[in-house]
């Protein structure tokens, strides 16, 4: 018997599944105490069944899906806490039989794919959720939601059951992400196309990676005045268009590129670095105690800072530590400067302009290029796309895949105004890309899928998949996906995907944009 499986992120061992030790640095000790907590929230989700909410389970199956996000949490303390955490609560709630963590990736092979597909999209959502819901926003849908999918997991259902589940699913987490948007530029405001410099400042700095926006805004709040700067890195860059956020002098830019890069981009880092959400790579010694973590990530040995009973953080310590190490001696170059802030507001703002252009012929075609950045082999894949598409197209990207070529604005060019290159934002502003495609489809009177529009996606965890699941909900067709198809997809719903929805593997730049173009 192996001693852990997992097969939930793209980079999973030989494509099939991690069976010794995670890609990702997870061992198998942290593989099973994710498993635990995943059957306690089955179990969970059983007792609760047909019971009234009970206090804190709301915020709770939110955590404990977050934690077992693929880069999230691996420090054995926080899971076996979780795990107990969640038993407490299947205590509380007159307990329930008790879903066995073996099962959950044993069986007929449909079927765990279609049960692992639910489950990971499920997390996904979660990490959503939680986003929100520190900013004052929930949905007694979504969070019931999450209940539902868990029991759904622990239960036997037909195929076609099971892809029902799937697809309402979808919807439930478009539900979610726009929660999530209207939180955050209610909250912030409306992103506004920005200019990022990746210049580093003279003095001491701290570097906010992950996606959370709120620990950045009490991040900005207690540095103010401190003389020490912030610096967003991987998908923290598109704060920088928010304009609660950009008025601060003390945030300077962005440093570094993607997730990935981290163990070169930090290492010799004269500053701190806090982690938010996942994308925490095995550190190095080099730099492992300039490291901070907080909410639901964790590693062994890295200090965390934990929120008090009214959610606020203290960053006195880190900000200490930040001074202490005296930041950069003097101002140097970075590479171009990153344009971000092309939210839905952003690009309504200019539909007439975009609709004219469409009509005209001066766009041909447009391009939705986004998604995870990771390190596996083929990702190239998506800088030779946007370099070789034709210049009367247009590509929209959001998430961290599009440091792939984000590099590359003013190379693309504009069309009549228009830059080529439209950041979007963090991977869940999906919705706001998903807002725009509905809104141009009611101009031209058509549905979605005539629109001279297609979807070039790269994946890599869980909130990937739940965005897929939510394309996928709403009709979208003749998505394609790379750098390789998910291992938990069997051959049957594999095929299923391609007959329903015509989802498609990428393979070369050159032949899909032949395909696509015609």
């Amino acid at each position: 018997m192996s001693e852990m499986f997992c097969f939930q992120c793209e980079q999973t061992a030989g494509g099939k599944g991690c069976t010794h030790s995670g890609v990702c640095g997870k061992k198998p000790a942290s593989a099973r105490l994710q498993d635990e907590i995943t059957a306690n929230m089955v179990t969970l989700a059983r007792a609760l069944d047909g019971k009234p909410a009970c206090p804190g389970c709301e915020s709770l199956f939110m955590d404990a899906l977050f934690m077992t996000v693929t880069n999230v949490n691996f420090d054995d303390a926080d899971l076996a806490a979780m795990r107990d955490r969640v038993q407490s609560a299947v205590v509380k709630a007159g307990g329930a039989p008790a879903y066995n963590p073996d099962d959950l990736f044993h069986g007929n092979q449909d079927i765990v794919s279609l049960r692992s597909t639910l489950l990971f999209g499920l997390r996904g959502m979660a990490a959503y959720a939680h986003h929100a819901r520190v900013l004052g926003k929930t949905d007694p849908e979504v969070s019931g939601w999450l209940v539902k999918g868990m029991k759904a997991v622990g239960d036997d259902h037909s195929v076609e059951a099971w892809i029902g589940l799937i697809m309402e699913f979808g919807m439930i987490n478009l539900k979610c992400m726009g929660l999530l948007d209207a939180a955050n530029t209610e909250t912030y405001g409306h992103p506004v196309p920005t200019t990022v410099s990746t210049n580093r400042y003279k003095g001491p700095f701290v570097v906010i990676t992950g996606h959370d926006l709120h620990d950045l805004k009490m991040l900005l709040e207690q540095t103010e005045g401190k003389g020490v700067d912030v610096y967003t890195h991987g998908e923290m860059l598109p704060a920088c268009a928010y304009p609660e956020l950009k008025k601060y002098t003390q945030l300077k830019g962005n440093f570094g590129t993607a997730w990935q890069n981290q163990q070169k981009e930090f290492d010799g880092l004269p500053g701190v670095v806090l982690f938010t959400t996942n994308c925490i790579m095995p550190p190095k010694p080099s730099y492992t105690a300039n490291l901070y973590t907080t909410a639901e990530v964790g590693w062994p040995g890295v200090t965390h800072i934990a929120a008090d009973a009214a959610g606020k953080k203290d960053f006195s310590a880190l900000i200490a530590h930040a001074i202490k190490l005296g930041g950069w001696q003097a101002e140097t170059q970075g590479g171009a400067p990153l344009m971000t802030g092309f939210a839905r507001n952003a690009v309504m703002s200019v539909a007439d302009t975009v609709v004219g252009a469409v009509k005209s012929g001066a766009i041909k075609h447009i391009f939705l290029v986004g998604g995870c950045d990771g390190a596996k082999l083929g990702r190239d894949y998506y800088t030779e796309f946007v370099e070789k598409a034709p210049k009367d197209t247009v590509i929209l990207t959001l998430a961290c895949g599009k440091f792939r070529f984000n590099h590359l604005q003013s190379k693309l060019g504009d069309i009549g105004g228009i830059p080529r290159l439209l950041d979007m934002g963090q991977c869940n502003d999906a919705y706001s890309a998903i807002q725009v495609a509905v809104t141009l489809a009611k101009v031209f009177n058509c549905g979605v899928n005539e629109l001279p529009l297609t979807l070039i996606l790269s994946w890599y965890e869980q909130k990937a998949v739940c965005i897929l699941l939510t394309l996928l909900a709403l009709g979208i067709k003749n998505i394609r996906i790379g750098p390789s198809l998910p291992a938990f997809l069997s051959p049957t719903v594999l095929n299923v995907l391609v007959e329903k929805f015509g989802l498609t593997p990428i393979t070369t730049a050159e032949a899909d944009l032949k395909t696509i173009l015609g």
